[in-house]
């Protein structure tokens, strides 16, 4: 027996993610539950949110985590995008939304088990599509390893996979994060 496949509008996917206990992330009208994070996967993202969150203190940038979405527009094929990323910033005056960003700089993604291929694949294809980012960060929560996306100024996107004894430079916003910082209580670097 087959089941129908509801689609919702953006509308419709707002009010429901506003009334929801659980996230969803929305897909061209489909929307898909967001499963909980490890241990591990929680102190990964909290490091890293909580060194942006007071770098970025009283500047024009903000820092956010877990509940933030991200709206992605991809003009071209007439479809919307609604994704969690672990930590996302924004340093766009224009990003004034209280439930979602459409202008971020930065965002970071924790690999769990369940999401790494579609955050390795369908993430990074969409989330480059967004004029304002200029990074795009994978964090491994079983082993001390980094990949990070920059774009240049010539809007071409290069890849660098980090490791112990590495350095994570975030250009976008100005921090150095050592491995370290990265992985406290996790992983030692």
């Amino acid at each position: 027996m087959q089941s129908p496949v509801n689609f919702l509008t953006i509308e419709e996917y707002l009010q429901l993610e506003n009334k929801s206990e659980i996230r969803h992330e929305y897909l061209s009208g489909q929307i898909f539950a967001m499963s909980g994070g490890s241990k591990e996967h929680n102190l990964i993202a909290g490091n890293i949110y909580s060194r942006l969150r007071s770098h970025l203190r009283g500047g024009s940038c903000s820092a956010f985590m877990a509940d933030m979405k991200v709206r992605i527009e991809l003009a071209n094929q007439a479809k919307n995008i609604f994704y969690y990323p672990d930590v996302i910033v924004t340093c766009n005056p224009q990003d004034q939304d209280r439930f979602l960003l459409n202008y971020p700089c930065l965002i970071v993604e924790v690999l769990s088990p369940s999401t790494e291929t579609t955050d390795r694949r369908e993430k990074l294809v969409n989330y480059r599509t967004l004029e304002t980012l200029q990074e795009y960060v994978l964090v491994s929560q079983d082993e001390i390893k980094v990949e990070v996306y920059h774009q240049d100024n010539q809007e071409n996107w290069s890849m660098q996979t980090l490791g112990k004894g590495d350095y994570l430079e975030l250009n976008s916003v100005g921090l150095t994060l050592t491995m370290s910082d990265i992985y406290e209580d996790v992983l030692t670097a």
